[in-house]
């Protein structure tokens, strides 16, 4: 069975609970460093700060850091900020290889990744920020598809669909003889990533033949400039386009605020930020950034501003807490999903 909280996150509110207690049991620790670990309100006050951070990753993710790093610029305007969304594996190669001090990801950092990491000694924190429902869309001039099914998205993404499932009555009988025009995320793309794996039941598996792009605004106007294409990619690329843009639901559900909060959606997801602690010792602004980032009065609001789904209040107590903490490591194991043995027990334990 996959992740629960990857894949679907029912278990959302309890995520950061289960992660300390999957961290002590896997060894994940606190490091040094400021802001404590009695829970107390960081705040987002920011101000005097200057110096520079370097953030890349995923294409999902950066309409909400590139608007925490507007604000925090506000009060802070001597703090350069570089935000490149590169997507999640050119953002992890960047992190791991030192380049980058934080690191925006819509999926769990891999094994390999680790691996990178730790080759050059880099240590990080996992920070979930917000959730997301990964949307699939056609164009609004689209008046016969309002939903589609996972058994059908893996007959047209599968890699044996590639030259083979080019109509949409190929994927759907009553659907017309009309040839699909294919839009989706690069192979670097975490998004890339998650619906391979989650869809197609193996991660990277897909058929190439379609118009690819790591920058979601490129499938967007791909999709909204063609009746006959369809396409997938962030929640919020879909909210912010949906003059031209259609979503289908999936297994019967659509993407909303609420069936993405409760998981109802198959295609629910949390999205991350990964924070150095070499960059939290070395440069104070990074401290001070991703405190900004997590305070109370910031974090929501610009998610929702960014047209993402808010974590419920619990859960983004919690993320301040594990950043607090400084709890160094990932809850996910080497597949990228949480050990279902050692879920149940977290579970238990925090129930």
């Amino acid at each position: 069975m996959k992740s629960v909280l990857r894949l679907r996150l029912l278990l959302a509110v309890g995520l950061l609970a289960i992660s300390a207690v999957l961290l002590a049991a896997c060894g994940g620790g606190s490091g040094g460093g400021q802001g404590g670990g009695d829970g107390e309100d960081t705040g987002g006050s920011g101000g005097g700060q200057s110096g520079s951070i370097e953030i890349e990753g995923s294409s999902t993710v950066i309409p909400i850091t590139q608007a925490v790093a507007e604000k925090f610029n506000q009060e802070n305007p001597d703090v350069q900020i570089q935000v490149g969304g590169a997507g999640t594996g050119d953002g992890f190669e960047a992190f791991c290889g030192g380049t980058t001090q934080i690191s925006d990801a819509s999926r769990p950092i891999e094994a390999d990744e680790i691996k990178a990491c730790e080759e050059k000694g880099i240590e990080f924190i996992e920070i979930p920020v917000a959730l997301d429902g990964l949307s699939v869309v056609v164009n609004t001039q689209n008046d016969f598809a309002e939903d589609i099914t996972l058994e059908e998205l893996k007959t047209l993404w599968e890699p044996e669909a590639e030259g083979q499932i080019t109509q949409w009555s190929q994927v759907r009988s009553e659907w017309p003889d009309e040839e699909i025009a294919l839009f989706g995320p690069g192979t670097q793309s975490g998004t890339f990533d998650f619906f391979t794996e989650f869809v197609n039941g193996e991660e990277g598996a897909s058929r190439t033949d379609y118009q690819a792009s790591e920058d979601d605004n490129v499938l967007v106007q791909g999709v909204g400039g063609n009746p006959n294409a369809l396409g997938y990619f962030g929640f919020s690329y879909y909210e912010n386009n949906q003059d031209t843009l259609k979503a289908l639901a999936v297994d019967g559900v659509k993407p909303s605020a609420d069936t993405i909060v409760s998981g109802e959606y198959p295609l629910s997801r949390p999205l991350f930020i990964y924070v150095s602690t070499k960059a939290l010792e070395e440069k104070p602004e990074v401290e001070e950034f991703v405190n900004f980032y997590l305070a109370e009065e910031n974090l929501a609001t610009t998610v929702e501003e960014a047209q993402y789904v808010p974590m419920p209040d619990s859960l983004a107590a919690e993320a301040r807490k594990q950043f607090e903490d400084k709890t160094t490591g990932t809850v996910y194991n080497e597949d990228g999903e949480l050990p279902n043995d050692d879920l149940e027990t977290a579970l238990k334990q925090s129930s």
